[in-house]
C-alpha cells in the first residue's frame, strides 16, 4: 500500500517514519525549511519510539498523481490552500487526523465522498528545535468509514498501522469517535493556549479543570441536539463528564490531569506548540465551529463562548 502524508510537523513525521521503518511505500509532502531539513537529515522520532529514516520527501502536491492512500495533518486553516494541487490526484482513501469535525466537509469537496474515511487520533508529540520530533502519546488512531461498519480497505489500514507501531483500532461508529475526541479536545486547546501550562497542570487544577468540565458539558449538549452519540474514549470522557453533576465532572477531569502527569508529563497541545512559535491557532473552524452548531440548535455556551474570546485575542497577536 502507498501512503501520501500531507504534512510534516509532529504527527506526519511520526506517522511516515512508523510506516516507512515497518516497509511501506510513504511520500511525506512537506515545504519550506522543514522540507529541507527532511531532505537532509531524514525523520527523526524520539520518546515513546527511536527511528532515524528517510522517506522520499516531496515539496511539489502537483506531482502527485495518485495512492492507496491519502492523508492530511495540516492545520484547519490552511485546509483548502493544501487541498487545491491536489485536485487531479487519484486516491483510493483519504482521511484526516486534523482537529474538529469540519475537516470531512472539505476533503469530500475536492476527493468525493466515495474516497472518505473518518479519522481520529489520540497521537500526538512536539516538533523539537533539533527537527526531531519528540513522540508523547500514542493512546489511539481510529479509523471508519462515515457511514458505520467495519470495510476491507479500513481493517487493512488498521493492520497496517498496527504492524508500524502506531496503535490503530478500526472503528464501526467513527462520527461518535470523532466527536468524543473533538469536545474535550475543544477545551483543552482553549485551556492550553490561555494557561500555557503543560496538559497535566491545567487538567489537575481544580480552578481550570472547572471551567474544562463546563465547556465539555456545553459540547456535549449540542451533540446530543444533533442526534450524535459520544463516548468516553476522548481524553476527557466526554459521556461521563456530560452525564455527571458539575462538581463530580471536574473530579473527572482531574483524574485525566493526574494520567497526563503520569504517563506524559511533558505533553503539551500541539495549539499551544503553535503558540510559544508565534504561529496562526486552529480556532475558527474548531471552537468557533462548535460554537456555529451551537447557536444552530439555540443552545446556551457561555463557558465555550468566553475561552473563545480569549483564546481569539490572543490568536489576534499571533
Amino acid at each position: 500500500m502507498h501512503t501520501v502524508i500531507q504534512g510534516s510537523g509532529a504527527l506526519g513525521t511520526i506517522f511516515a517514519a512508523h510506516l516507512a521503518a515497518s516497509g511501506e511505500s510513504v511520500t511525506l509532502l512537506s515545504r519550506g525549511k522543514r522540507a529541507a531539513y527532511l531532505k537532509q537529515h531524514g525523520l527523526r522520532v524520539t520518546g515513546l519510539n527511536e527511528l532515524d529514516i528517510e522517506v522520499s520527501v516531496e515539496t511539489d502536491p502537483g506531482a502527485i498523481k495518485n495512492a492507496d492512500l491519502f492523508i492530511t495533518t495540516v492545520k484547519t486553516y490552511d485546509t483548502e490552500t493544501a487541498l487545491q494541487p491536489l485536485r487531479r490526484a487519484r486516491f483510493d482513501s483519504v482521511l484526516s487526523v486534523q482537529n474538529g469535525v469540519l475537516k470531512n466537509n472539505q476533503l469530500v469537496d475536492v476527493f468525493g465522498k466515495a474516497a472518505l474515511l473518518g479519522s481520529a487520533a489520540n497521537v500526538s508529540g512536539e516538533v523539537l528545535e533539533t527537527g526531531a520530533v519528540l513522540f508523547t502519546q500514542n493512546r489511539g488512531l481510529y479509523i471508519g468509514e462515515p457511514e458505520g461498519g467495519l470495510s476491507e480497505r479500513v481493517l487493512a489500514i488498521t493492520e497496517m498501522f498496527n504492524r508500524a507501531g502506531i496503535e490503530t483500532i478500526a472503528a464501526d461508529d467513527i462520527v461518535q469517535v470523532e466527536w468524543s475526541k473533538f469536545i474535550p479536545w475543544s477545551a483543552v486547546m482553549a485551556l492550553s493556549v490561555i494557561t500555557r501550562l503543560e496538559t497535566w497542570k491545567f487538567c489537575s487544577d481544580p480552578h481550570s479543570a472547572s471551567v474544562a468540565a463546563s465547556m465539555v458539558q456545553e459540547a456535549v449538549a449540542v451533540a446530543r441536539a444533533k442526534n450524535i452519540a459520544v463516548d468516553n474514549n476522548g481524553p476527557i470522557p466526554a459521556a461521563a463528564v456530560g452525564s455527571s453533576t458539575h462538581q463530580e465532572a471536574v473530579k473527572l477531569v482531574q483524574e485525566v490531569g493526574q494520567g497526563f502527569k503520569k504517563r506524559a508529563p511533558q505533553h503539551r497541545m500541539s495549539t499551544l506548540q503553535d503558540l510559544l512559535h508565534g504561529k496562526q491557532l486552529e480556532v475558527e473552524e474548531t471552537l468557533g465551529h462548535l460554537l456555529t452548531l451551537a447557536a444552530e440548535e439555540g443552545i446556551d455556551a457561555p463557558a465555550s463562548r468566553f475561552a473563545y474570546e480569549l483564546v481569539k485575542s490572543i490568536d489576534h497577536f499571533q
